[in-house]
């Protein structure tokens, strides 16, 4: 067995895929944010029997590092005897760390919105707490998991590409990485996720080991070993949400409790997180309309051209970019973002009868998240986590290719 501590662990996709695999103990993950850690701790307690799940996610600040590694007592949050004292308890050493620094900062999207194209956002740097407890450690290995938007990066003021500050610190850490980390781009969809996603994911492996053959281990794990579990043909929509109950528009809206409901409610509760977010009538005929659009074939909304003027007809705004995408069940997702905590107009259901966005569930799916899997948040939350994380289904087969060139 390989000992893991996942970093930036967020709900847990990097987590639930390495013990999906069955070859890792996990000693810690690491998160700051409470929703996730909630979700994860739910996750590891009810499905993978941890029943010291409390102490094992750590709610922190990773740029507390000393702190982190040492224990910590925190008004906000809370105390804990920190990773040396988990790594003690559970294995005594590491063998490979995981995570995924948050991407917002290296993202072409989120430097496009901000008036200073993210250059001084402290997440840029967050990396390097990643390393610190990298060269604590000094695992076998790590995987360093980001958006492709990370090779074009310029953080700060002095013109240097972020990309090339993470390879030197990693590499003056003792790690051998590929040299081109262009190279290293993987395009989800070619393992089964049901999603247009391409992520890098940075392989490490300690130079001192694997006798002396650490380089060539790293160039056959991405020529050779991970490229193997590429699938034959791809997933699509249909394969992944079709047979979930049908959730059609109500005459008036309901209420149940707190909550207000513009659709019906599955028959089946056995099915978690599958209601669909309330919307109004004019969104619902929206909806309707351009999945019909689809399903006729008539194809009058799907340039980015006519949505635009669509949006601007119903709204009387305007947009710089096109508010609404209806998925097709023939082909994969688009990227099932964190963004779908504030809307779901770019992930309608391609069900004009439904004429609704996805539900939590559906995205859950869409990202590979087992049914089993209880989201415990509000709905809008539910989407953020499940929309920061790594498909649990590549996470898999990352830690069997992992293992296979770490054993």
């Amino acid at each position: 067995m390989l000992n893991i501590i996942d970093l930036f662990a967020g709900c847990g996709g990097l987590t639930e895929g390495f013990k999906q695999n069955g070859n890792y103990n996990l000693i810690a993950c690491v998160e700051w944010d409470k929703i996730p850690c909630d979700a994860l701790r739910h996750r590891l307690c009810s499905k993978w029997g941890y029943d010291d799940a409390d102490e094992r996610v750590l709610r922190f600040d990773i740029q507390r590092s000393d702190e982190l590694i040492n224990g910590w007592c925190d008004d906000e949050y809370g105390s804990s005897p920190g990773l040396d004292s988990l790594v003690s308890k559970h294995g005594g050493r590491v063998d490979l760390i995981v995570g995924g620094p948050p991407c917002q900062a290296y993202s072409v999207a989120g430097r496009i919105r901000d008036v200073n194209g993210m250059r001084d956002d402290y997440r840029n740097f967050l990396f390097e707490h990643y390393v610190d407890i990298v060269k604590h450690y000094s695992p076998k290995g790590f995987i360093f998991e980001n958006v492709p938007g990370i090779l074009s990066a310029v953080p700060g003021n002095k013109g240097e590409r972020i990309v090339h500050r993470i390879q030197k610190q990693f590499t003056d850490a003792g790690y051998v990485l590929l040299d081109n980390l262009g190279n290293s781009i993987v395009d989800f969809a070619e393992y089964g996720v049901p999603q247009n996603r391409k992520r890098i994911i940075i392989f490490g492996l300690r130079k001192d080991l694997f006798n002396g053959n650490s380089e060539k281990i790293i160039k056959q794990f991405y020529s050779c070993v991970l490229p193997k579990y590429k699938v034959v043909k791809k997933k699509t929509v249909r394969e992944s949400i079709s047979d979930l109950p049908k959730l059609y528009p109500l005459d008036e809206p309901i209420n149940i409790g707190r909550k207000r409901y513009s659709h019906s409610l599955p028959e089946n509760n056995d099915i978690k997180n599958h209601a669909a977010r309330y919307n109004n009538h004019r969104e619902i005929g929206i909806f309707r309309l351009l999945a019909e659009d689809i399903e006729s074939g008539r194809f009058e909304y799907t340039s980015i051209d006519s949505l635009k003027k669509l949006y601007t007809s119903l709204t009387g705004r305007s947009s710089n970019i096109h508010k609404y995408y209806v998925l097709r069940w023939d082909e994969q997702s688009n990227t099932i973002p964190a963004h779908l905590f504030k809307d779901g107009l770019r992930h309608i259901h391609p069900d004009s009868k439904q004429a609704r966005s996805i539900s939590v569930r559906e995205a859950a799916r869409l990202q590979t998240f087992p049914d089993d899997y209880e989201f415990i948040s509000n709905t809008a939350l539910d989407f953020k986590i499940i929309g920061n994380s790594v498909p649990p289904s590549f996470s898999s087969v990352l830690a069997q290719a992992v293992c296979e060139v770490m054993s």
